[in-house]
């Protein structure tokens, strides 16, 4: 989490601020159906990148210590769409509405790619003057810092072994004190921060594994109302503005939402900005607080 300090007022959680002005459908919604994992929504997509590869081609031979990548443009992508629609950034628990204070993006990481290879847990906050230079440095470090280890080495990581230990018929009462405590937004720091159930956005790189972009389940447990996975990079005829065929690099590309946090229309519109993003890269550029100006009319 950040360590950002933010003003609270009555009703609101560490992490998030209650908003009380939505509408009569959405605040129902959280008592008919309070489960997240009931109101999920799937949406699937594929991103035209035929632009985007030599662009983090040309950025990558400036810096070949470390290599920024598709998955690092869109986690960068998605931070921006977080920032400049703020809906996505909602959550619900305890079956009230709250805005999330800071944009917040988690992924795994498997520590060796093999079968046994243990995975660890990564939890990024964007800074408001975040480019996707100084997104990749930061990520690719701590990836690095990771893969130094076989197993956990403190963190959420260390949280979760922990409790692994614990007899079940103790860790049973235990986690449902931890739900109740969920639910009420009273969690400890130490069970919350890092944890990807409390992000913004969970992401799945399922194309470093060779796997294509699939349908992922949310969870109940947590505030996390955005799960995204991309697949791999594949070459797929498209028809261009102008009429004719062309041979693309896409990428395709799974999200699956919590329902009750906004409308359809506001869904569709948030995608089709990562999506803008993806076919003009140098808007990764530029400051998370600068806006893009995308203008929401136009036919991607």
């Amino acid at each position: 989490m950040s360590d950002k300090k933010h003003k609270r007022h009555w009703g609101d959680r560490r992490d998030g601020r209650w908003v009380k002005d939505v509408p009569g459908l959405q605040t129902i919604m959280g008592h008919i159906l309070p489960n997240r994992t009931d109101c999920e929504v799937f949406m699937k997509d594929s991103f035209d990148v035929t632009e985007l590869l030599p662009y983090l081609e040309k950025k990558n031979a400036s810096h070949p210590d470390y290599k920024t990548t598709v998955f690092h443009a869109l986690i960068m992508s998605i931070a921006r769409m977080l920032k400049e629609r703020p809906k996505m950034n909602y959550f619900i628990q305890g079956r009230r509405m709250y805005e999330r204070f800071d944009i917040s993006l988690s992924f795994v990481c498997k520590r060796r790619f093999q079968d046994n290879g243990e995975e660890a847990l990564m939890f990024f906050v964007p800074k408001d003057d975040e480019t996707l230079d100084t997104m990749s440095y930061k990520i690719a470090g701590e990836i690095q810092e990771t893969r130094k280890s076989e197993s956990s080495t403190g963190g959420i990581d260390a949280v979760i072994d922990g409790f692994a230990k614990i007899p079940r018929l103790i860790l049973i009462p235990v986690m449902r004190v931890i739900r109740w405590m969920d639910f009420w937004g009273v969690n400890p720091k130490a069970l919350t921060d890092g944890d990807p159930n409390y992000s913004s956005v969970l992401l799945s790189n399922l194309g470093s594994i060779q796997a294509p972009a699939v349908y992922h389940h949310l969870n109940n447990y947590g505030t996390n109302s955005i799960m995204v996975t991309i697949g791999t990079i594949h070459k797929e005829e498209r028809i261009m503005p102008d009429g004719s065929r062309q041979i693309r690099d896409v990428v395709d590309i799974g999200a699956t939402l919590d329902e009750r946090i906004a409308d359809g229309f506001y869904f569709a519109r948030s995608l089709k900005l990562v999506k803008y993003i993806f076919a003009h890269p140098e808007l990764l550029d530029l400051p998370l607080n600068q806006p893009s100006n995308f203008d929401y009319s136009a036919k991607i």
